[in-house]
């Protein structure tokens, strides 16, 4: 999106096709890089938040374990569990240390561990980053080095347009929501960016060059 936004900046600024490569590379290198650290430090976050959570949850395990027994008796009463069956599952949980604060992560504090690598993670970001985002700019690469005689913002266009269509479908398959509604809320959005960054572009190109 944001590739894009500067490509359809610079065409209506009537910038010249190595100009629209030069801009459009480095808005991209540098934007992917700084979504692959802002994904690797927010991941490295959450597991130091959720082993700080772990030590204490052990700490109360150790030092006030019929508490935190009760505790878990009160959540799987409320998941309909009663009588001897509701005693049986506390005692059987709670005689296992890892079991137990494992529980109390996941069902009291509403947190699961992060097994993944936060710099795998801020790799793969940036991959990924890079691998969509390089999509707007592929016209204006091929147009110099072997120029074509087509509308090469209007290609660009297109194959955006695809693009956002394959990551909203992508999004809708790992959230499992419609299709539909993900390829229409993706398109949207590029089709806002896109025209600000058009608009904003024109207005600059007018004040600027008069």
């Amino acid at each position: 999106m944001t590739t894009f936004a500067v490509v359809a900046s610079s065409v209506v600024a009537g910038l010249d096709s190595s100009i629209i490569i030069i801009l459009g590379f480095a808005n991209l290198l540098a934007d992917g890089f700084a979504m692959s650290i802002g994904a690797s430090l927010s991941t490295r976050s959450e597991q130091d938040n959720y082993k700080k959570h772990r030590q204490v949850e052990y700490w109360e395990v150790e030092n006030l374990p019929e508490a935190e027994k009760e505790e878990i008796r009160e959540i799987y009463a409320a998941k309909g569990f009663k009588g001897e069956l509701l005693e049986k599952v506390t005692e059987v949980i709670t005689s296992n240390k890892k079991v137990w604060v494992d529980t109390m992560m996941k069902e009291e504090l509403q947190m699961t561990h992060e097994d993944r690598s936060p710099i795998w993670i801020g790799g793969v970001t940036y991959i990924s980053f890079i691998s969509i985002g390089l999509v707007p700019l592929l016209i204006y690469v091929i147009d110099y080095l072997m120029p074509l005689e087509y509308h090469l913002f209007t290609i660009a266009s297109i194959l955006t347009g695809l693009g956002f269509l394959v990551i909203g479908w992508l999004k809708a398959f790992v959230n499992q929501t419609s299709a539909v509604k993900g390829i229409v809320e993706t398109l949207a959005l590029g089709t806002i960016a896109a025209m600000v960054a058009f608009y904003v572009g024109d207005f600059l190109e007018r004040m600027v060059v008069g």
